[in-house]
């Protein structure tokens, strides 16, 4: 697959992080590693929390030219002056957001395996749509978005779609032709060596 051809990676920072350390691992992954946008993605309700990680994440992403975008905190996302937001609810807060933070911003719906909640997140202003699990894994309820939803949304619809939990190099080589970026998180953090692990499922995308 050409380069140009070859879909994006959209990283996720992982549920919980240590502000000591990663700053700098992220830094190691977006060093090795072209990003089109990162979302800090936190299992913390904790504002304060929040604040810190935002403020540590976006340091690193900004001077990597790497947009930032949060789950769900609009008012976070306003006040840190984040890029945008993003909302694992499918399309109910897409046009509330959009109102909010105004066109420029990133917002985007997690829409589980449902064409309809993505078509739906797409006619109420979302940036893209993601999809998922891949592939079987422990969260969620067994479902599994396949390969056919993502054909078909490309065939048919202009808005990019995203291929977002259960990656395996397998999966990536599998769903490459038909997704415009791929949502990795967990699947390089758990990890010794991020930046070589998501050098791994990138050259996954050239051997479909």
């Amino acid at each position: 697959m050409a380069e140009d051809d070859r879909p994006q990676i959209y990283l996720v920072t992982p549920p919980d992080i240590d502000l000591m350390a990663f700053p700098d691992r992220l830094a190691a992954v977006l060093d090795a590693h072209a990003v089109a946008c990162l979302r800090l993605s936190l299992a913390t309700r904790d504002e304060d929390t929040l604040l810190r990680a935002a403020d540590a994440v976006r340091e690193v992403a900004h001077a990597h030219d790497v947009a930032l975008v949060i789950d769900t905190h609009i008012v976070l996302a306003e006040r840190l002056g984040l890029d945008g937001v993003h909302f694992p609810d499918g399309g109910r807060s897409v046009r509330a957001a959009r109102k909010e933070l105004g066109p420029d911003a990133i917002v985007g719906a997690f829409c589980g395996t449902s064409r309809h909640d993505g078509m739906n997140a797409g006619e109420a202003g979302a940036d893209y749509v993601a999809f998922g699990p891949v592939a079987e894994t422990a969260l969620g309820d067994g479902s599994v978005a396949e390969r056919e939803l993502f054909e078909w949304w490309s065939q048919m619809i202009e808005l990019p779609v995203v291929a977002e939990g259960g990656l395996t190099e397998a999966v990536i080589r599998d769903l490459a032709p038909v997704v415009d970026f791929f949502s990795v998180g967990e699947e390089i953090w758990r990890t010794e060596d991020p930046a070589g692990a998501l050098g791994a499922l990138i050259a996954a995308m050239d051997q479909g």
